[in-house]
């Protein structure tokens, strides 16, 4: 069969990431005391490039938005788009943010509503005091108005803004400009022909490391929550052995698929994916309060839109444990994520145009996410403002979800189809990376030979492995944010790149 690869790149991340699998696996003491000093370390110090970094992200999406460069439409004026809006929406939601979702649902507005009330959410240690939009204390409505405000933060403009920047810029410069579909190409405008040389090197193997831990966070994520159901549901007990033994399973599973392809493989999972979030997500509105899920959408928006200002901003900020603990995680998880949903994006959206795009990458995903955190989160903080919160809010963040359904008719369907959802995103997250990585690798290929499709995806599943082993959730994250660092600055020099290509292009040249 043979390799495709692009010397250096495959062999110094691939080298590179097998030291680090093996030395997780045999110094696990040391790797544990080393990811809980990481993570507190980079949060703490570089807390305002994250802040910073992200806002710059959405200035420019929608300024992108208003001016003519949105007319350009990606593949020249005559291309046609590959897929259609349903199929195109269900991928890139299900490769963006399908694991994170799930987990944090239930788990984040709880966390947020009880800081919000004055005291202290803890979340793997990490102390998260709220107030950035002014105390709430004793005032369980401002409270909660507060805590999904925040997680609707979390999870819509911001981190969308960071995938439409890297998608449009993949896709522009591949489709556009003729370039290979890799990272580097996008610098083309900044570093011309030494693009091909070292600078276009580290910045491919820059894009690896970002992608493959931060796909380990999620799969670890996913490892949790999956175990944590199967435990509330069956009385699998919940071991590091389990944990591996499932990351495994799954990984074979995202094997399967990664052999049959993108449209065979990923586009089918992902379509099954959003199928069966949206019947959770319909079961609940049903068996839930439903007319509290109803009208607390548009309070909840309304919440997101008045504290937007004080959520992002990056000086004079009172909140700094919630800043550092929450928001500069998360804007470095996404930051990590972004090469691979990006080129994932990218890979799907010719024909679209540039204000297409960017309006329905960041608009519409936050508008669907904000409906989850909803259904989801609404329905827990109606639970515990009611009197029946305390299991919720004692549970562990990885079964809050199971716990949440206890309270509802058909709880051991709506746990099941939890669980089966949880894996699927496990899946469809592993095998599109694992196309990413080695798109990447092999210098822009998108029919690279299986058997390096292979190699990244169980690749995947060792680091997820050697994360958990070696520090549990507080390495994953401590991961992603050590690898998020550095390609925040890589985006934002991303953003200057494609503003030059997109000039370029408006003016015939």
């Amino acid at each position: 069969m043979g390799l495709d690869v692009h010397n250096p790149v495959f062999a110094v991340s691939a080298a590179t990431i097998l030291a680090f699998v093996f030395f997780s696996l045999v110094f696990k003491e040391q790797a544990g005391e080393f990811f809980g000093w990481l993570r507190p370390a980079l949060t703490s110090k570089f807390d305002w490039v994250f802040m910073l970094s992200g806002n710059i992200f959405v200035l420019f999406s929608l300024l992108l938005v208003v001016t003519p460069y949105g007319k350009i439409r990606l593949g020249g004026d005559d291309a046609k788009p590959d897929y259609s809006y349903a199929g195109w929406f269900a991928m890139l939601f299900a490769a963006g943010m399908g694991i994170g979702l799930v987990f944090w649902g239930v788990a984040e507005p709880i966390s947020h509503y009880g800081a919000a009330l004055g005291g202290i959410a803890e979340a793997e240690g990490v102390r998260t005091d709220w107030a950035p939009a002014g105390a709430a204390a004793g005032d369980p409505a401002a409270a909660r108005d507060l805590a999904m405000a925040a997680t609707i933060f979390h999870w819509g403009l911001h981190p969308w803004a960071v995938y439409a920047v890297v998608a449009l810029s993949l896709a522009f410069f591949s489709f556009n400009r003729g370039l290979p579909l890799t990272m580097r190409s996008v610098f083309y405008p900044i570093f011309g022909k030494y693009t091909w040389g070292i600078p276009g090197h580290i910045i491919d193997v820059l894009a690896v490391f970002a992608t493959i831990f931060g796909l380990a966070t999620s799969l670890g994520l996913g490892a949790e929550q999956a175990l944590g159901g199967l435990n509330h549901l069956f009385g699998v007990p919940v071991t590091d052995g389990m944990k591996v033994l499932l990351i495994i399973a799954i990984t074979a599973f995202a094997l399967v698929s990664v052999v049959a392809g993108l449209d065979k493989g990923v586009k089918r999972l992902s379509e099954a994916n959003m199928i069966l979030a949206a019947i959770l997500l319909v079961l609940v509105i049903i068996v839930g309060p439903t007319m509290a899920i109803f009208t607390g959408f548009f309070d909840n928006m309304w919440a997101y839109a008045v504290n937007l200002p004080a959520l992002s901003g990056v000086v004079g900020r009172e909140d700094t444990n919630f800043m550092q603990g929450w928001t500069a995680f998360y804007w470095a998880w996404w930051i990590s994520w972004s090469p691979f949903v990006g080129m994932f994006i990218a890979r799907i959206s010719r024909g679209r145009t540039v204000r297409e795009f960017v309006l329905c990458v960041m608009i519409i995903p936050t508008i669907v996410g904000a409906i989850w955190m909803t259904v989801f989160g609404g329905a827990a903080l109606d639970q515990i403002m009611g009197d029946g919160g305390q299991a919720l809010k004692d549970a562990a963040l990885e079964i809050k979800m199971y716990v949440l359904f206890e309270s509802f008719p058909l709880s051991g369907i709506l746990s099941f189809v939890g669980i089966i959802l949880v894996i699927v995103f496990f899946v469809t997250s592993s095998d599109s990376g694992s196309l990413v990585i080695d798109t990447i690798t092999a210098g822009g290929k998108t029919n690279a030979p299986t058997a390096q499709r292979v190699f990244w995806c169980i690749l995947e599943g060792a680091i997820a492995i050697a994360l958990l082993l070696g520090g549990g959730l507080a390495a994953l994250q401590a991961a992603a944010i050590a690898t998020g660092f550095p390609f925040a600055i890589v985006l934002v020099l991303m953003c200057v790149s494609l503003f030059l290509g997109l000039r370029k292009a408006r003016a015939g040249e």
